[in-house]
């Protein structure tokens, strides 16, 4: 890995908010870097507060939304709560269904196939929604660019409120609202809402304009915070006020649905976990079945059903993790065999690989081999590939370079997905290659860890560790803080551990006590360790609990001789 410093904050700023907060000269750096400058940001930084919440009638559309559920409510249309088929989307069908159910007599949930129907509204999903009698959709997580797909339904007879927070094209749909704070004629102040959180602003909006009381929202929370970790969207603004509510939420009173994967958890739910632990059972469902089985655990009450359910998704994930595994080792061989790991991208396929577990696998290929990856399965004549880059490198860009290869493609700069014909696998092979090579930069072909500041391991006590929990809830903008540390030495104790002694168990002396870390993948570095030569190490602090003790432990990131 290449180490890179975060530009030192301002030396005035740092003492500034050192003296104000009474913390810590490493605390008061990391509050600056993170452009929290003085007493009243940091009170709301450390404390955040759900009336800190902007008003949702600011986002364009929102009263539009508001009059047409409200007349659906009064007239009792027929509802139909429509999302995506991954977690942003599940969650929002989820919040938006339960919300609205004890006002409607006919509402229902719907997810497209995957397979079948593919991202976003389709027309199968309209045609039933007309065969149901439904008067109005209420699409989460998709829709903004679906203009086509909205006038359909409007010639049906179907009215449309669409939540979104993709960026729009040229043309908005023609529907009674759009929800997107992204438009270009919305001036709601925070911009980086994920779907779930615009389908919580509608609620919010509706709650207000039918005089309920606010704390009614509580409960929805877990799904809002589950979304914003698994959607990685900015951890800052309403996003951080939302996780960091949602949180406590999830700990002290979680929905039925997710208590029995909680419940699995050691200690009090994080954004790790969320990331890690819930969301891919959540997406599970949508990768090797259905995602509406992961909406209907999330929306039901019934314990007696809960088990049944719950162990349903948790089989969905046994299977995608088998699987992805699977395909991850066999793509590996592959590129082995074809003596392919001296190039700057990497492009497999074969015919029966599940193209539910796909994106995760590009994903994992490029823990192995450090480049842009596509990892295709074929369908007959086509072929349907899953794309991933590496960090500071735009996908897109190089996919249109390659269009005349490409039947159709989309998504944004680190992911993508597209479709070729079988016949142009290997022109589509080498044209990708050609276009990585050319616009790649040598520092994008090597991972980056970028630490906040060095420090000293005396410096690392349970005091600093409970201040640096309250940063959180860390994700992007907002990311848990890493250290560097130099010239630390052996206590004579840090061995290789693991089945096959591929990871490191550091034990580093200090003044007091020798400092434990852990090293996953790093065994090799053992050797170095042996020679009692001093070396540098970057890394997170954590929290390390054996036979009922509690102690700090450092997560290694890389270690350099």
């Amino acid at each position: 890995m290449r180490w890179e410093p975060k530009l030192p904050p301002n030396p005035s700023k740092v003492i500034s908010i050192q003296e104000d907060l009474k913390v810590p000269e490493i605390i008061a750096k990391l509050l600056v870097q993170r452009g929290i400058e003085d007493f009243e940001s940091a009170k709301s930084f450390f404390r955040p507060q759900l009336f800190d919440l902007h008003d949702p009638f600011l986002m364009q559309d929102m009263q539009q939304a508001v009059d047409r559920i409200d007349q659906a409510c009064r007239d009792q249309d027929s509802l139909m709560i429509y999302g995506d088929y991954d977690v942003d989307g599940t969650t929002s069908v989820s919040l938006v269904y339960s919300f609205l159910k004890p006002y409607f007599q006919e509402i229902m949930p719907y997810i497209p196939d995957r397979y079948a129907e593919g991202y976003g509204i389709s027309i199968q999903g309209i045609d039933l929604a007309a065969s149901k009698g439904v008067n109005l959709i209420v699409a989460l997580d998709c829709g903004i660019k679906a203009v086509e797909k909205v006038a359909y339904a409007k010639s049906k007879g179907i009215d449309f409120i669409i939540c979104d927070h993709h960026l729009p094209g040229d043309k908005l749909p023609e529907a009674v609202a759009v929800l997107d704070p992204k438009r270009e004629d919305c001036k709601y102040p925070y911009k980086e809402l994920c779907g779930c959180g615009i389908g919580f602003k509608l609620i919010q909006a509706l709650t207000s304009f039918w005089k309920e009381d606010p704390k009614e929202l509580l409960p929805y929370l877990d799904l809002v915070a589950t979304a914003i970790a698994a959607d990685i969207v900015p951890m800052t603004g309403e996003n951080r006020i939302l996780a960091f509510h949602g949180i406590e939420q999830l700990r002290i009173h979680p929905r039925p649905g997710l208590s029995p994967f909680i419940s699995q958890l050691k200690k009090p739910v994080t954004v790790t976990d969320l990331v890690f632990v819930i969301a891919p059972r959540i997406n599970a469902a949508g990768r090797m079945s259905h995602a509406l089985n992961a909406v209907e655990l999330l929306i039901e009450t019934n314990t007696d059903l809960l088990e049944t359910k719950a162990k349903t998704i948790e089989s969905y994930n046994s299977d995608r993790r088998a699987t992805d595994m699977r395909i991850t080792k066999e793509a590996l061989v592959m590129i082995e065999e074809l003596e392919e790991k001296d190039r700057y991208s990497t492009v497999v396929c074969q015919e029966d690989w599940h193209k539910g577990v796909i994106g995760i696998v590009a994903s994992r290929l490029i823990e192995t081999y450090y480049r842009p990856t596509v990892v295709f399965s074929a369908i007959g004549d086509t072929m349907v590939g899953s794309v991933r880059s590496v960090k500071g490198f735009n996908i897109y860009e190089a996919l249109e370079a390659c269009e005349e290869y490409i039947v159709q493609f989309g998504g944004h700069k680190y992911a993508a997905g597209l479709t070729i014909e079988k016949k142009n696998f290997e022109l589509f092979k080498a044209k990708f290659e050609a276009v990585v090579k050319e616009l790649i930069l040598p520092e994008q072909r090597t991972p980056a860890v970028i630490y906040d500041t060095t420090i000293a391991l005396e410096e690392l006590t349970p005091k600093l560790y409970r201040i640096l929990e309250q940063l959180g809830p860390f994700g992007p903008q907002n990311m848990r803080p890493v250290f560097r540390t130099n010239s630390v030495l052996d206590s004579g104790y840090s061995k290789a551990v693991g089945a096959d002694n591929s990871h490191l168990r550091l034990s580093l002396k200090t003044a007091a006590n020798p400092m434990i870390g852990i090293a996953f993948g790093r065994g090799d570095f053992l050797t170095h360790i042996q020679t009692k030569q001093a070396f540098d190490l970057v890394y997170t602090l954590d929290e390390n609990e054996w036979n009922g003790s509690i102690s700090l432990q450092l997560k290694v990131k890389d270690l350099m001789a």
